[in-house]
Protein backbone atom coordinates (compact mmCIF):
# COMPACT_ATOMS: atom_id res chain seq x y z
CA UNK A 1 0.00 0.00 0.00
CA UNK A 2 1.18 3.03 -0.94
CA UNK A 3 2.08 5.83 2.06
CA UNK A 4 1.90 9.53 2.03
CA UNK A 5 5.08 11.27 1.39
CA UNK A 6 4.62 13.52 4.35
CA UNK A 7 3.43 10.75 7.18
CA UNK A 8 6.48 8.83 6.79
CA UNK A 9 9.02 12.50 7.40
CA UNK A 10 6.72 11.99 10.79
CA UNK A 11 5.16 15.46 13.08
CA UNK A 12 7.97 18.24 13.25
CA UNK A 13 9.66 18.62 16.55
CA UNK A 14 8.29 21.27 19.23
CA UNK A 15 10.86 24.72 18.48
CA UNK A 16 13.54 24.46 21.88
CA UNK A 17 12.97 27.36 23.97
CA UNK A 18 14.99 30.22 23.55
CA UNK A 19 15.32 31.44 27.16
CA UNK A 20 14.28 35.35 26.20
CA UNK A 21 11.61 35.50 28.20
CA UNK A 22 13.31 34.58 30.94
CA UNK A 23 16.12 37.02 29.99
CA UNK A 24 13.33 39.64 29.86
CA UNK A 25 11.67 39.18 32.96
CA UNK A 26 15.33 39.21 34.79
CA UNK A 27 16.53 42.36 33.38
CA UNK A 28 13.06 43.72 35.06
CA UNK A 29 14.23 41.97 38.39
CA UNK A 30 17.38 43.91 37.56
CA UNK A 31 16.37 47.16 36.57
CA UNK A 32 13.45 47.22 39.90
CA UNK A 33 16.18 46.69 42.05
CA UNK A 34 18.62 49.27 40.78
CA UNK A 35 15.98 51.92 40.48
CA UNK A 36 14.96 51.03 44.07
CA UNK A 37 18.74 51.23 45.32
CA UNK A 38 18.42 54.55 44.14
CA UNK A 39 15.89 55.91 45.28
CA UNK A 40 17.45 55.12 48.36
CA UNK A 41 20.39 56.60 48.02
CA UNK A 42 18.60 59.81 47.20
CA UNK A 43 16.29 59.71 49.83
CA UNK A 44 19.28 59.18 52.47
CA UNK A 45 21.65 61.94 50.69
CA UNK A 46 19.49 64.65 49.58
CA UNK A 47 15.85 63.77 51.55
CA UNK A 48 14.38 64.02 48.38
CA UNK A 49 14.02 62.96 45.01
CA UNK A 50 16.31 64.92 42.41
CA UNK A 51 16.07 64.89 38.01
CA UNK A 52 19.30 62.53 38.14
CA UNK A 53 17.24 59.85 39.72
CA UNK A 54 15.32 59.98 36.73
CA UNK A 55 18.03 60.40 34.17
CA UNK A 56 19.29 57.59 35.23
CA UNK A 57 16.76 55.19 35.63
CA UNK A 58 15.52 55.87 32.37
CA UNK A 59 19.07 55.66 30.67
CA UNK A 60 19.83 52.19 32.18
CA UNK A 61 16.46 51.01 31.24
CA UNK A 62 16.59 52.07 27.49
CA UNK A 63 20.43 50.50 26.92
CA UNK A 64 19.73 47.38 28.75
CA UNK A 65 16.27 46.91 26.91
CA UNK A 66 18.20 47.59 23.31
CA UNK A 67 20.91 45.08 24.26
CA UNK A 68 18.43 42.61 25.16
CA UNK A 69 16.87 42.75 21.65
CA UNK A 70 19.95 42.67 19.77
CA UNK A 71 20.71 39.16 21.74
CA UNK A 72 17.12 38.00 20.62
CA UNK A 73 17.55 38.62 17.32
CA UNK A 74 20.77 37.95 16.47
CA UNK A 75 21.83 35.32 19.61
CA UNK A 76 18.60 33.65 20.17
CA UNK A 77 19.22 30.63 21.94
CA UNK A 78 22.23 32.13 23.91
CA UNK A 79 22.32 31.73 27.94
CA UNK A 80 19.25 33.99 29.70
CA UNK A 81 21.29 34.47 32.54
CA UNK A 82 24.63 36.00 31.61
CA UNK A 83 23.27 39.73 30.12
CA UNK A 84 20.62 39.80 33.52
CA UNK A 85 23.51 39.35 35.62
CA UNK A 86 25.98 41.81 33.92
CA UNK A 87 23.14 44.19 33.66
CA UNK A 88 22.27 44.18 37.28
CA UNK A 89 26.55 44.14 38.19
CA UNK A 90 26.75 47.42 36.37
CA UNK A 91 23.83 48.78 37.82
CA UNK A 92 24.60 48.37 41.62
CA UNK A 93 28.05 49.56 40.28
CA UNK A 94 25.87 52.96 38.63
CA UNK A 95 24.26 53.05 41.88
CA UNK A 96 27.59 53.37 44.22
CA UNK A 97 28.97 55.66 41.61
CA UNK A 98 26.10 58.17 42.05
CA UNK A 99 26.44 57.41 45.77
CA UNK A 100 29.77 58.66 45.59
CA UNK A 101 28.76 61.57 43.15
CA UNK A 102 26.23 62.80 46.04
CA UNK A 103 28.95 62.41 49.16
CA UNK A 104 31.43 64.87 46.92
CA UNK A 105 29.28 67.59 45.92
CA UNK A 106 27.82 67.57 49.84
CA UNK A 107 31.19 68.33 50.98
CA UNK A 108 32.49 70.43 48.17
CA UNK A 109 29.86 71.55 45.65
CA UNK A 110 31.84 73.11 43.48
CA UNK A 111 33.62 69.53 42.58
CA UNK A 112 31.57 69.48 39.64
CA UNK A 113 31.67 65.66 40.50
CA UNK A 114 29.37 63.69 37.77
CA UNK A 115 31.30 60.32 37.41
CA UNK A 116 27.85 58.50 37.42
CA UNK A 117 26.95 60.25 33.72
CA UNK A 118 30.09 59.47 32.56
CA UNK A 119 29.68 55.97 33.37
CA UNK A 120 26.58 56.04 31.63
CA UNK A 121 28.22 56.83 28.64
CA UNK A 122 30.41 53.96 28.86
CA UNK A 123 28.08 52.07 28.99
CA UNK A 124 26.27 52.99 26.09
CA UNK A 125 29.98 53.01 24.19
CA UNK A 126 29.93 49.42 25.44
CA UNK A 127 26.97 48.14 24.67
CA UNK A 128 27.44 49.47 21.20
CA UNK A 129 30.30 47.15 21.00
CA UNK A 130 28.01 44.14 22.57
CA UNK A 131 25.73 44.69 19.41
CA UNK A 132 28.45 45.02 16.86
CA UNK A 133 30.51 41.76 18.02
CA UNK A 134 27.07 40.01 18.53
CA UNK A 135 25.93 41.15 14.59
CA UNK A 136 29.51 40.70 13.06
CA UNK A 137 30.58 37.13 14.97
CA UNK A 138 27.75 35.21 13.46
CA UNK A 139 30.07 32.00 14.19
CA UNK A 140 33.07 32.51 16.90
CA UNK A 141 34.81 29.75 15.02
CA UNK A 142 35.73 32.27 12.41
CA UNK A 143 38.06 33.94 15.41
CA UNK A 144 40.15 31.29 14.97
CA UNK A 145 41.27 32.15 11.19
CA UNK A 146 42.83 35.54 12.77
CA UNK A 147 44.71 33.82 15.66
CA UNK A 148 48.00 35.15 14.30
CA UNK A 149 46.91 38.45 13.80
CA UNK A 150 44.78 39.16 17.04
CA UNK A 151 47.97 37.76 19.01
CA UNK A 152 50.56 41.04 17.25
CA UNK A 153 47.65 43.17 17.53
CA UNK A 154 47.15 42.10 21.43
CA UNK A 155 50.92 42.48 22.31
CA UNK A 156 51.09 45.56 20.36
CA UNK A 157 48.04 47.19 22.42
CA UNK A 158 49.73 45.74 25.47
CA UNK A 159 53.00 47.10 25.29
CA UNK A 160 52.17 50.37 23.35
CA UNK A 161 51.98 52.45 26.85
CA UNK A 162 55.05 50.86 28.27
CA UNK A 163 57.18 52.14 25.16
CA UNK A 164 55.23 56.18 25.13
CA UNK A 165 56.10 59.15 27.26
CA UNK A 166 55.19 58.90 30.54
CA UNK A 167 53.39 62.33 30.21
CA UNK A 168 50.79 61.02 27.97
CA UNK A 169 50.82 56.84 29.60
CA UNK A 170 51.80 57.22 33.51
CA UNK A 171 48.82 57.72 36.32
CA UNK A 172 49.64 56.85 39.12
CA UNK A 173 52.73 55.49 38.87
CA UNK A 174 51.44 52.64 36.04
CA UNK A 175 52.14 53.05 32.23
CA UNK A 176 48.66 51.79 30.96
CA UNK A 177 47.39 54.32 29.23
CA UNK A 178 47.18 56.38 26.68
CA UNK A 179 46.00 59.78 27.03
CA UNK A 180 45.24 62.33 24.52
CA UNK A 181 44.01 65.43 25.97
CA UNK A 182 40.70 64.53 28.10
CA UNK A 183 40.50 61.21 26.33
CA UNK A 184 42.28 58.15 27.76
CA UNK A 185 42.05 54.69 27.08
CA UNK A 186 44.15 51.47 28.55
CA UNK A 187 44.98 49.04 25.32
CA UNK A 188 45.36 46.60 27.76
CA UNK A 189 41.94 45.93 28.66
CA UNK A 190 41.14 44.63 24.84
CA UNK A 191 44.67 43.04 24.38
CA UNK A 192 43.49 40.78 26.92
CA UNK A 193 40.55 39.50 24.34
CA UNK A 194 42.55 39.44 21.26
CA UNK A 195 45.74 37.34 23.47
CA UNK A 196 42.84 34.68 24.82
CA UNK A 197 41.69 34.18 21.13
CA UNK A 198 45.51 33.82 19.99
CA UNK A 199 46.10 31.19 22.87
CA UNK A 200 42.98 29.72 22.27
CA UNK A 201 43.89 28.99 18.64
CA UNK A 202 47.01 28.05 19.03
CA UNK A 203 46.81 25.28 21.68
CA UNK A 204 43.89 23.75 19.86
CA UNK A 205 46.73 23.51 16.66
CA UNK A 206 49.26 22.53 19.08
CA UNK A 207 47.68 20.30 21.30
CA UNK A 208 49.47 16.91 20.37
CA UNK A 209 52.73 18.75 21.02
CA UNK A 210 52.02 19.77 24.75
CA UNK A 211 50.52 16.66 25.28
CA UNK A 212 53.04 14.23 24.62
CA UNK A 213 54.62 12.83 27.95
CA UNK A 214 58.45 13.56 28.96
CA UNK A 215 60.09 11.83 31.87
CA UNK A 216 57.98 10.68 34.94
CA UNK A 217 58.09 12.61 38.19
CA UNK A 218 56.25 12.25 41.42
CA UNK A 219 53.57 10.75 39.69
CA UNK A 220 53.56 13.04 37.22
CA UNK A 221 54.28 13.02 33.61
CA UNK A 222 55.98 15.98 32.66
CA UNK A 223 56.51 17.40 29.34
CA UNK A 224 59.62 17.32 27.24
CA UNK A 225 62.11 20.90 27.50
CA UNK A 226 61.44 21.70 24.41
CA UNK A 227 58.03 22.16 24.79
CA UNK A 228 58.34 24.46 27.97
CA UNK A 229 58.10 27.90 25.01
CA UNK A 230 54.60 28.90 25.04
CA UNK A 231 55.08 28.95 28.93
CA UNK A 232 58.52 30.68 28.83
CA UNK A 233 56.76 33.11 26.62
CA UNK A 234 53.77 33.71 28.55
CA UNK A 235 56.46 34.47 31.46
CA UNK A 236 58.89 36.49 29.68
CA UNK A 237 55.16 39.03 28.42
CA UNK A 238 54.17 38.91 31.97
CA UNK A 239 57.53 39.76 33.51
CA UNK A 240 57.80 42.44 30.38
CA UNK A 241 54.55 44.28 31.42
CA UNK A 242 55.81 44.27 35.05
CA UNK A 243 59.07 46.26 33.80
CA UNK A 244 57.79 48.50 31.13
CA UNK A 245 54.68 49.36 32.25
CA UNK A 246 55.36 48.63 36.67
CA UNK A 247 51.58 47.02 36.36
CA UNK A 248 51.45 44.02 38.79
CA UNK A 249 47.76 43.04 38.59
CA UNK A 250 48.14 42.38 34.43
CA UNK A 251 50.83 40.33 34.83
CA UNK A 252 49.22 37.98 37.14
CA UNK A 253 46.54 38.19 35.10
CA UNK A 254 47.82 37.09 31.62
CA UNK A 255 50.12 34.84 33.31
CA UNK A 256 47.35 33.21 34.92
CA UNK A 257 44.71 33.28 31.75
CA UNK A 258 47.46 31.41 29.58
CA UNK A 259 48.39 28.61 32.07
CA UNK A 260 44.58 27.80 33.18
CA UNK A 261 44.22 27.75 28.81
CA UNK A 262 47.30 25.27 28.77
CA UNK A 263 45.98 23.17 31.49
CA UNK A 264 42.13 22.73 30.19
CA UNK A 265 44.25 22.02 26.53
CA UNK A 266 46.41 19.22 27.84
CA UNK A 267 44.66 18.29 31.34
CA UNK A 268 48.14 17.59 32.74
CA UNK A 269 48.30 18.95 36.16
CA UNK A 270 52.25 18.84 35.54
CA UNK A 271 51.64 22.05 33.18
CA UNK A 272 50.41 23.90 36.40
CA UNK A 273 53.27 22.83 38.60
CA UNK A 274 55.88 24.05 36.30
CA UNK A 275 53.89 27.35 35.65
CA UNK A 276 53.52 28.07 39.56
CA UNK A 277 57.28 27.42 39.92
CA UNK A 278 57.98 29.90 37.85
CA UNK A 279 55.39 32.29 39.12
CA UNK A 280 57.03 31.95 42.53
CA UNK A 281 60.58 32.49 41.15
CA UNK A 282 59.49 35.53 38.81
CA UNK A 283 57.99 36.91 42.29
CA UNK A 284 61.21 36.62 44.50
CA UNK A 285 63.10 38.02 41.30
CA UNK A 286 60.62 41.04 41.31
CA UNK A 287 60.85 41.89 44.87
CA UNK A 288 64.54 42.31 44.68
CA UNK A 289 64.91 43.76 41.30
CA UNK A 290 62.11 46.50 41.12
CA UNK A 291 61.17 49.17 44.19
CA UNK A 292 57.58 49.78 43.02
CA UNK A 293 56.64 45.61 43.85
CA UNK A 294 59.05 45.69 47.26
CA UNK A 295 56.77 48.59 48.02
CA UNK A 296 53.38 46.82 47.70
CA UNK A 297 54.82 43.96 49.11
CA UNK A 298 55.93 46.02 52.60
CA UNK A 299 52.71 47.58 52.23
CA UNK A 300 51.15 44.57 52.37
CA UNK A 301 52.56 43.40 55.18
CA UNK A 302 52.21 46.31 57.36
CA UNK A 303 50.60 49.37 56.09
CA UNK A 304 52.31 51.36 59.31
CA UNK A 305 55.73 50.29 59.22
CA UNK A 306 58.67 52.35 57.35
CA UNK A 307 59.86 50.90 53.82
CA UNK A 308 63.14 50.35 52.57
CA UNK A 309 63.20 51.70 48.43
CA UNK A 310 67.06 51.14 49.36
CA UNK A 311 70.20 50.71 51.49
CA UNK A 312 69.52 54.72 52.30
CA UNK A 313 66.13 55.76 51.83
CA UNK A 314 62.60 54.75 53.51
CA UNK A 315 59.38 55.87 52.93
CA UNK A 316 56.43 55.88 54.67
CA UNK A 317 54.49 53.35 53.68
CA UNK A 318 51.02 54.98 54.71
CA UNK A 319 51.91 57.78 52.47
CA UNK A 320 52.74 55.32 49.59
CA UNK A 321 49.45 53.08 49.45
CA UNK A 322 48.77 52.63 52.84
CA UNK A 323 46.34 55.14 53.36
CA UNK A 324 44.77 53.39 50.61
CA UNK A 325 44.64 50.15 52.31
CA UNK A 326 43.72 50.90 55.72
CA UNK A 327 40.77 53.30 55.07
CA UNK A 328 39.77 50.95 52.96
CA UNK A 329 39.72 48.13 55.90
CA UNK A 330 38.43 51.10 58.03
CA UNK A 331 35.30 51.22 55.51
CA UNK A 332 34.68 47.46 55.64
CA UNK A 333 34.92 47.12 59.41
CA UNK A 334 32.46 50.04 59.51
CA UNK A 335 29.73 47.75 56.97
CA UNK A 336 30.39 44.99 59.28
CA UNK A 337 27.63 42.02 58.58
CA UNK A 338 24.58 44.35 57.46
CA UNK A 339 25.94 47.70 56.56
CA UNK A 340 24.99 50.95 57.39
CA UNK A 341 22.83 51.24 54.62
CA UNK A 342 22.94 52.86 50.95
CA UNK A 343 23.70 56.55 50.92
CA UNK A 344 24.37 55.90 54.95
CA UNK A 345 28.12 55.68 55.05
CA UNK A 346 31.43 57.66 54.35
CA UNK A 347 32.82 55.84 51.35
CA UNK A 348 34.17 58.68 49.98
CA UNK A 349 36.82 59.00 52.56
CA UNK A 350 38.47 55.92 50.56
CA UNK A 351 40.85 57.49 47.87
CA UNK A 352 39.71 56.17 44.52
CA UNK A 353 36.23 54.91 45.85
CA UNK A 354 35.08 54.88 42.88
CA UNK A 355 37.34 52.33 40.63
CA UNK A 356 40.22 51.06 42.61
CA UNK A 357 38.19 50.34 45.65
CA UNK A 358 34.27 49.82 44.64
CA UNK A 359 34.79 46.88 46.81
CA UNK A 360 35.30 48.64 50.09
CA UNK A 361 32.25 50.89 49.46
CA UNK A 362 30.14 48.91 48.61
CA UNK A 363 31.07 46.41 52.14
CA UNK A 364 30.63 50.06 53.69
CA UNK A 365 27.36 50.58 52.85
CA UNK A 366 26.01 46.93 52.07
CA UNK A 367 28.11 44.83 54.35
CA UNK A 368 28.97 41.26 54.57
CA UNK A 369 25.72 40.08 53.42
CA UNK A 370 25.53 42.56 50.44
CA UNK A 371 29.08 41.74 49.41
CA UNK A 372 28.58 37.87 49.40
CA UNK A 373 25.12 38.44 47.25
CA UNK A 374 27.47 40.18 44.59
CA UNK A 375 29.87 37.58 44.98
CA UNK A 376 27.61 35.20 43.84
CA UNK A 377 26.47 37.47 40.86
CA UNK A 378 29.90 36.98 39.81
CA UNK A 379 29.86 33.20 40.29
CA UNK A 380 26.93 33.24 38.04
CA UNK A 381 28.53 35.00 35.17
CA UNK A 382 31.36 32.82 35.71
CA UNK A 383 29.72 29.12 35.60
CA UNK A 384 27.08 30.19 33.36
CA UNK A 385 30.17 30.93 31.04
CA UNK A 386 32.20 27.62 32.07
CA UNK A 387 29.00 25.36 31.52
CA UNK A 388 28.73 27.28 27.55
CA UNK A 389 32.38 25.86 27.55
CA UNK A 390 31.68 22.20 28.73
CA UNK A 391 28.44 22.12 25.83
CA UNK A 392 30.31 23.94 22.76
CA UNK A 393 31.34 21.29 20.53
CA UNK A 394 34.23 22.36 19.09
CA UNK A 395 37.99 22.69 20.80
CA UNK A 396 38.23 26.62 20.11
CA UNK A 397 35.09 26.98 21.22
CA UNK A 398 35.60 25.17 24.84
CA UNK A 399 39.20 27.12 25.19
CA UNK A 400 37.60 30.54 24.24
CA UNK A 401 34.90 30.30 26.73
CA UNK A 402 36.91 29.23 29.42
CA UNK A 403 39.37 31.90 28.89
CA UNK A 404 37.34 34.18 28.90
CA UNK A 405 35.45 33.20 31.75
CA UNK A 406 38.18 32.83 33.82
CA UNK A 407 39.58 36.16 33.28
CA UNK A 408 36.56 37.55 35.26
CA UNK A 409 37.48 34.73 38.13
CA UNK A 410 40.74 35.64 38.23
CA UNK A 411 40.52 39.56 37.93
CA UNK A 412 37.41 39.55 40.97
CA UNK A 413 40.08 37.24 43.09
CA UNK A 414 42.66 39.64 42.67
CA UNK A 415 40.81 42.77 43.38
CA UNK A 416 39.22 41.36 46.06
CA UNK A 417 42.32 39.59 47.64
CA UNK A 418 44.09 43.11 47.12
CA UNK A 419 41.36 45.43 48.78
CA UNK A 420 40.81 42.30 51.74
CA UNK A 421 44.41 42.38 52.34
CA UNK A 422 44.98 38.88 51.00
CA UNK A 423 47.53 39.80 48.69
CA UNK A 424 49.36 42.55 47.80
CA UNK A 425 47.24 45.59 46.14
CA UNK A 426 47.56 45.38 42.33
CA UNK A 427 45.34 48.31 40.83
CA UNK A 428 42.78 46.31 38.99
CA UNK A 429 39.02 47.08 38.69
CA UNK A 430 36.14 45.08 39.60
CA UNK A 431 34.52 44.04 36.29
CA UNK A 432 31.25 45.73 35.49
CA UNK A 433 31.01 47.33 39.33
CA UNK A 434 33.76 49.84 38.86
CA UNK A 435 34.05 53.30 37.08
CA UNK A 436 36.52 53.60 33.86
CA UNK A 437 35.68 53.64 30.49
CA UNK A 438 38.04 50.83 29.01
CA UNK A 439 37.44 48.21 31.33
CA UNK A 440 33.68 47.89 30.91
CA UNK A 441 33.58 48.59 27.39
CA UNK A 442 36.05 45.65 26.84
CA UNK A 443 34.14 43.40 29.05
CA UNK A 444 30.93 43.59 27.12
CA UNK A 445 32.65 42.87 24.15
CA UNK A 446 33.74 39.93 26.05
CA UNK A 447 30.25 39.10 27.54
CA UNK A 448 29.24 39.22 23.87
CA UNK A 449 31.52 36.27 22.60
CA UNK A 450 30.20 34.26 25.40
CA UNK A 451 26.67 34.96 24.68
CA UNK A 452 27.72 33.63 21.01
CA UNK A 453 29.71 30.53 22.24
CA UNK A 454 26.29 29.72 24.30
CA UNK A 455 23.95 30.34 21.40
CA UNK A 456 25.80 27.82 19.15
CA UNK A 457 26.33 25.54 22.44
CA UNK A 458 22.63 25.57 22.88
CA UNK A 459 20.96 26.26 19.29
CA UNK A 460 19.70 23.03 17.82
CA UNK A 461 21.43 20.99 15.45
CA UNK A 462 20.25 21.67 11.64
CA UNK A 463 17.79 18.95 10.49
CA UNK A 464 18.38 16.66 7.48
CA UNK A 465 15.73 16.27 4.91
CA UNK A 466 13.94 13.80 5.16
CA UNK A 467 14.11 11.09 3.11
CA UNK A 468 10.86 11.02 0.13
CA UNK A 469 8.96 7.49 0.32
CA UNK A 470 8.64 5.96 -2.29
CA UNK A 471 5.80 3.14 -2.96
CA UNK A 472 7.26 -0.48 -3.86
CA UNK A 473 5.24 -0.59 -7.13
CA UNK A 474 6.80 2.53 -8.44
CA UNK A 475 10.33 1.90 -7.11
CA UNK A 476 12.69 1.64 -9.82
CA UNK A 477 14.02 -1.85 -10.60
CA UNK A 478 17.68 -2.48 -11.01
CA UNK A 479 19.73 -5.67 -12.35
CA UNK A 480 22.33 -7.46 -10.30
CA UNK A 481 24.75 -10.26 -12.03
CA UNK A 482 25.44 -12.78 -9.54
CA UNK A 483 29.42 -13.55 -9.31
CA UNK A 484 30.06 -17.00 -11.19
Amino acid sequence: MAGRPDAAAGPAPAPLPTGRGIELALLAFAAALVTGALVLVEANQEQELTRSLLYLGLAYLGLFAVAHFAVRKFAPYADPLILPTVALLNGLGLVMIHRIDLARLSSDPDSGSDLATRQVVWTAIGLVLFIVVLWRVRDHRVLSRYAYTAGFAGLVLLALPGLLPSSISEVNGAKLWIRIGPVGMQPGEFAKILLIVFFAAFLVQKRELFSTAGRSFLGMEFPRARDLAPLLVAWGLSVGVLVLERDLGTSLLFFGIMLVLLYTATERVSWMVIGLSFFVGGCLIAYQLFAHVRLRVLTWIDPLQPCPLDDKTFVACYDRGGYQISQALFGLGTGGLGGTGLGAGRPDLVPYAESDFMLSSLGEELGLIGLAAILVLYLVLITRGLRSALAVRDSFGKLLATGLSFTIALQVFIVIGGVSKLIPLTGLTLPFLSYGGSSLVANYALVALLLRISNAARAPLPRKPPTPHVPIAEAGTELVERPT
